[in-house]
């Protein structure tokens, strides 16, 4: 039974974690970051993702009750790597890494940067501890997914998305790569009910959050101009990183969630405020479509959810 969000929930009513386990993919800066110090403070171990071990360490400062691995989502012998060095079961994994509005570029493995980081990379990577997810995956969307669509669908279409095949844009690829991070809760939703696994997938989004997540895409085609323009945008109307981690905090750690929940903020056009269970566009539900996406990435990452993951 799917329990209510209570009116105003915040850091507050996070309950005491002492002896939980958190496993936060992009826990160097902004929510991934947030998430990590509230995690700890009430009592968690916790560990993050990063891209280099400097960042690592730095952050591990921060959080204090903390570890850290390296781990690229944009190349997959990375992701194989740090998925091989977990050995212990985590209570939660939040799966928060990301890029946004990023020019054309290609990953390690020639995906298309923003699928390959938002989706794929995660895809594989919770393939590959499924073993060691003990009750909750928490996959972190974006209301920019009703940007996002896959043509009609098929698994050309998907596949060609996935490796940027055709005409390109920085939001609606990253609007796509969002829909895939609902896509794949619905769907994982389906198998663990299935197959009887013993963790739940929900979803979250920050609604309009000031993080330097805003800044990838104009630093990586040297617009000064649109850094300025994002950061003036960020400081006008974004909430804090630490407001815009309440979604997900609130998906770790309420009781009572159902599989494949999604939680946003609950002000004006979620853009700002305190979690509350949100329905996202109906593509997002599209059984069709999750399942075309998901043999698509078990296609492109060798990934395949229901074999052994250490297969």
């Amino acid at each position: 039974m799917q329990h209510a969000i209570p009116s105003g929930w915040n850091t507050e009513n996070i309950p005491d974690l002492s002896g939980k386990k958190f496993l936060i993919t992009g826990g160097t800066s902004g929510l991934g970051l947030a998430s990590a110090i509230e995690l700890a403070r009430h009592g968690a171990d916790v560990t993050i993702t990063a891209r280099t071990l400097e960042k690592a360490e730095r952050s591990v400062a921060k959080i204090g009750r903390s570890s850290a691995l390296v781990m690229d989502l944009a190349d997959l012998s990375s992701v194989r790597n740090a998925a091989a060095s977990i050995q212990n079961t985590f209570d939660v994994v939040i799966l928060n890494a990301g890029v946004m509005a990023t020019p054309m570029t290609s990953t390690v493995d020639g995906f298309e940067l923003q699928m390959g980081t938002n989706h794929l990379g995660h895809f594989a990577f919770a393939g590959l501890i499924r073993e060691f997810i003990g009750d909750r995956l928490v996959v972190m969307s974006s209301m920019a997914h009703r940007l996002g669509n896959f043509d009609d669908g098929s698994l050309q279409d998907i596949r060609e998305k996935c490796l940027g095949v055709g005409s390109y844009s920085p939001w609606g690829s990253y609007g796509a790569s969002k829909l895939a991070n609902l896509l794949f809760v619905s769907h994982l939703e389906r198998l663990r009910l299935m197959h009887g696994w013993s963790f739940i997938p929900v979803a979250a989004h920050p609604g309009y959050s000031s993080t330097h997540l805003q800044m990838v895409g104009p630093e990586m085609r040297g617009s000064f101009i649109q850094q300025r323009l994002m950061a003036a945008g960020n400081a006008v109307f974004a909430q804090s990183a630490e407001k815009g981690a309440l979604p997900a905090l609130c998906a770790a750690t309420f009781p009572g969630l159902v599989g494949a929940s999604f939680v946003g903020p609950d002000g004006l056009g979620e853009m700002r405020g305190h979690p509350k269970l949100t329905r996202a566009k109906s593509a997002a539900y599209d059984q069709s479509l999750a399942a075309h996406l998901w043999q698509v990435s078990e296609e492109l990452t060798g990934v395949r959810w229901e074999n052994p993951p250490h297969a």
